[in-house]
């Protein structure tokens, strides 16, 4: 999944509305954000097939320290703890939003991947395949990313026309690129494909906070 993790940080946004909108973007591709890294340091693996499903051409074979069960929930409470020391407010409610918005990561994974994503180790793989069937996997990212951004809109008054405009054009971005990266060309490389990803989530982050600035001003 891409886009549709997105409508959790929308969502997860007026639960906490002392966390800044780009941190929630940051949460909920934590594990991939951390997957991009340990790719590029040849600790995780993926291999770049065309056709593997229609939905993209990323065979992530090898992936238990991210995408495992044991080693989402890790990495998700070690965010969700660092955001409620960096923020200092609600700790134990920061701590539990945070997390669960870093762990709805898997779960939305879960849906949509083939069976890649590791009970234990390296062992025990589920997934419920939507990706196989990007007629179904495509509306359904789009759904996510749209309901959760109403729910951030209509928890965050806009004061002006451009206000109550920008999370919209931002869907309307972010909508494009879903297109993108389920019928455009496969990554050249996997190397690539995790520089991508990377400089994908951090640009992404940033118009969150320019989003947030517009609605909030």
């Amino acid at each position: 999944m891409f886009v549709g993790h997105y409508g959790v940080a929308g969502a997860a946004k007026p639960t906490a509305k002392h966390v800044p909108l780009w941190v929630f973007f940051v949460a909920v591709q934590w594990l991939d954000v951390v997957w991009s890294v340990l790719v590029l340091v040849g600790i995780e693996k993926l291999r770049i097939v065309p056709g593997f499903t229609q939905a993209n051409a990323l065979d992530l074979y090898y992936m238990p320290y991210t995408h495992s069960l044991p080693g989402a929930a890790a990495l998700s409470l070690l965010f969700g703890a660092a955001i409620a020391l960096a923020y200092r407010q609600r700790y134990i409610a920061t701590f539990g939003i945070v997390s669960a918005a870093a762990f709805s990561h898997w779960l939305l994974d879960l849906v949509v991947h083939v069976p890649d994503l590791p009970l234990y180790d390296d062992a025990a793989k589920v997934g419920l395949g939507l990706w196989r069937h990007v007629a179904l996997s495509f509306p359904l990212e789009l759904v996510l990313l749209i309901a959760g951004t109403w729910m951030y809109a209509r928890a965050v008054p806009a004061a002006t026309a451009k206000a109550r405009a920008a999370p919209w054009a931002f869907v309307v971005l972010m909508a494009a690129l879903q297109v993108y990266v389920n019928f455009g060309p496969p990554p050249p490389s996997e190397r690539m494909m995790a520089i991508l990803a990377l400089t994908l989530y951090v640009l992404l982050a940033a118009i969150a906070a320019w989003v947030e600035r517009v609605r909030t001003t």
